[in-house]
């Protein structure tokens, strides 16, 4: 494990419920990250997504992928921008190629594996897929870019 969900929150600025990575295992500054959300019946999304068959919307699938991006861009950031971070936040761009391969129910755990395409000032492109169990569930070509708040 390299950040729990407490410090991923001094990272991002998203908080419940729309905090959507609970733990960071792998990241290599400029190149990739991992990291998961563990889905669960307890989310106030599947009070209406759906009640009697509860699945985890795609756009909240993309989200936690691009909250991932959010950590991989913050700490590629240089040393000195990283203390920073708390006056910047991760604006989408653009969501390319988006394909969802299969339902994400309650109970399982989402792992989001990102590699950066390319990176140039604070755009960033990233290949983005989520997985379940090892097969691929979701995936997107995603650019974003950090901004000052």
């Amino acid at each position: 494990m390299l950040y729990n969900v407490v410090e991923i929150q001094k990272i991002l600025p998203h908080r419940y419920p729309f905090l959507l990575v609970d733990r960071v295992t792998e990241l290599v500054a400029g190149k990739s990250i991992e990291a998961y959300k563990n889905v669960s019946i307890s989310e106030p999304v599947f009070q209406g997504h759906f009640p009697d068959h509860p699945i985890y919307p795609g756009v909240m699938i993309i989200e936690g992928m691009a909250q991932a991006g959010g950590v991989l861009a913050f700490q590629s950031l240089p040393p000195e921008e990283q203390g920073k971070a708390d006056s910047k936040v991760v604006y989408f761009l653009s969501i390319d190629k988006a394909k969802f391969r299969a339902p994400v129910t309650p109970g399982d755990q989402l792992v989001y594996k990102l590699h950066v395409i390319k990176n140039k000032g604070a755009v960033w492109q990233l290949d983005a897929e989520a997985y379940v169990d090892e097969k691929v569930v979701a995936q997107a070509e995603l650019k974003a870019m950090i901004v000052d708040k």
